[in-house]
């Protein structure tokens, strides 16, 4: 368990903590769990104030953490009004994978199509669910591990980075490996914590030189901008892997004019409007100063430049364009962009109009690369996103043989992932194997 909650007991005899043996081992273990019993009295209360507004459930999930009786289902069916097949029940599993799963074997793909008109051919293929059953167990059987640091500016409170870290896991699953993400505040790595609080200033440090890749994400503001900068720095010298998102290209755009371009003082007009060196500077069609509708947000297209060879367009699939979903405000300026491409600092990707810099590779290092856009947010259990997976293949020394088998994890994973409709398809195919063979 990772968090947890503080319970102040205050009593007489404190002095002898085995005389609120009993009160502690409760609290400890909280009533429902200690008695084991499945009580049914919350779901019927919350099914009658949801009628008394007019509302009739549909389904009705209960959540427990083991599995429910089927007396109990009906029990709830009786008293709720519905049907025992419309009492779901998702108790404690392995892993969130397994969810689906669960549902599925209750019949619930059955009751949507049912109830939505979904006009879904049943009943459902044999080998249907399986790239998720296939996905669970992999999951469950993880054993080797890979270490990532975040480099952030919210990480007191982690959810602000949920679509990083299960962008991550994604691609950590597929590539086999179980993710262990550590979270570093980007201003404890900045040189004035040095001397403000040495502790936290070295304990970030060793966190990251302990880590397999980097990743810098998104933010705004000036806060902890320039411990994002000395991260970067730090992957680019020592040939750390690293994937720079949105804020994070902005970072690693300002490091590398600053230490390779010798652009003193280079920085971004959001952190630093009188800088010599506006290299990142906001959108010019936008009025600075003004926040209220000034982001550039939604879907957009990217477009390959055909004169850079990008690994990024290999992991894409080697596509002329992507689409991808933006959220910034702040973009690298057009005016350094030669400059920084004649240093090593490839922009192989770029908006439609070719103004804007959407993707970034650095020459001659194994995986720096950055993308403006925001590559979590399309990113799926069964579809990890490929800047992502590049960075975990990368961390793991895989992404050289990921990239000569054509973009193949290993050929065991490529043939689970074959879609056979039922188990017939598969005999078939097999025999048809077997016939070849024995011809030849």
């Amino acid at each position: 368990m990772r968090k947890e909650v503080k319970i102040a007991l205050v009593g007489k005899y404190t002095k002898l903590e085995d005389s609120y043996a009993s009160v502690a081992k409760a609290l400890q273990q909280g009533t429902p769990r200690s008695t084991g019993e499945h009580k049914t009295k919350p779901t019927q209360a919350s099914v009658r104030e949801l009628r008394g507004l007019g509302l009739s459930p549909d389904l009705i999930v209960c959540r427990s953490e083991k599995p429910i009786d089927q007396s109990v289902k009906e029990k709830i069916s009786n008293f709720c009004h519905v049907s025992a097949e419309q009492v779901i029940c998702i108790h404690d599993c392995s892993s969130i994978y397994r969810v689906p799963i669960l549902m599925e074997g209750q019949g619930i793909s059955e009751f949507f199509n049912h109830r939505l008109q979904l006009n879904i051919n049943l009943p459902r293929p044999r080998r249907f669910m399986q790239k998720w059953i296939d996905l669970a167990d992999r999951y469950d059987n993880l054993r080797k591990e890979v270490k990532i640091a975040l480099v952030g500016k919210y990480t007191k409170l982690e959810d602000s980075y949920a679509s990083v870290a299960k962008a991550l896991q994604h691609a950590a699953i597929a590539a086999g490996y179980k993710l262990n993400l550590k979270y570093i505040e980007a201003s404890d790595l900045e040189r004035d914590t040095k001397q403000s609080d040495p502790v936290a200033y070295h304990e970030a440090w060793q966190q990251l030189c302990k880590c397999d890749g980097v990743i810098v994400p998104g933010g705004f503001g000036k806060r902890g901008s320039e411990g994002k900068i000395e991260a970067c720095d730090w992957c680019r010298k020592t040939m750390k892997p690293m994937l720079g998102i949105c804020l994070g290209l902005q970072a690693a755009v300002i490091e590398f004019s600053r230490h390779v371009l010798g652009l003193e003082n280079a920085n971004s007009t959001e952190v630093d409007p009188e800088t010599p060196h506006p290299v990142v500077v906001d959108m010019p069609e936008h009025n600075p100063g003004q926040m209220g509708g000034t982001m550039r947000l939604g879907k957009r297209k990217t477009v390959f430049q055909q004169n850079h060879n990008s690994v990024l367009r290999i992991l894409y699939g080697k596509v002329e364009s992507i689409q991808e979903r933006h959220r910034h405000r702040y973009e690298v300026n057009p005016a350094y962009v030669e400059k920084l491409e004649a240093a090593g600092m490839k922009f192989v990707g770029r908006d439609v109009k070719g103004e804007r810099m959407e993707m970034m590779e650095l020459a001659g290092h194994p995986y720096f690369v950055a993308t403006q856009f925001h590559p979590e947010y399309l990113s799926r259990p069964l579809s990890p996103s490929p800047p992502y997976l590049g960075l975990i293949l990368a961390s793991i020394g895989k992404l050289s043989s990921y990239i000569s088998r054509g973009c193949r994890l290993s050929p065991r994973q490529h043939h689970s992932d074959e879609d056979f409709s039922d188990e017939d398809n598969l005999v078939a195919a097999a025999n048809e194997k077997l016939k070849i063979v024995v011809q030849e």
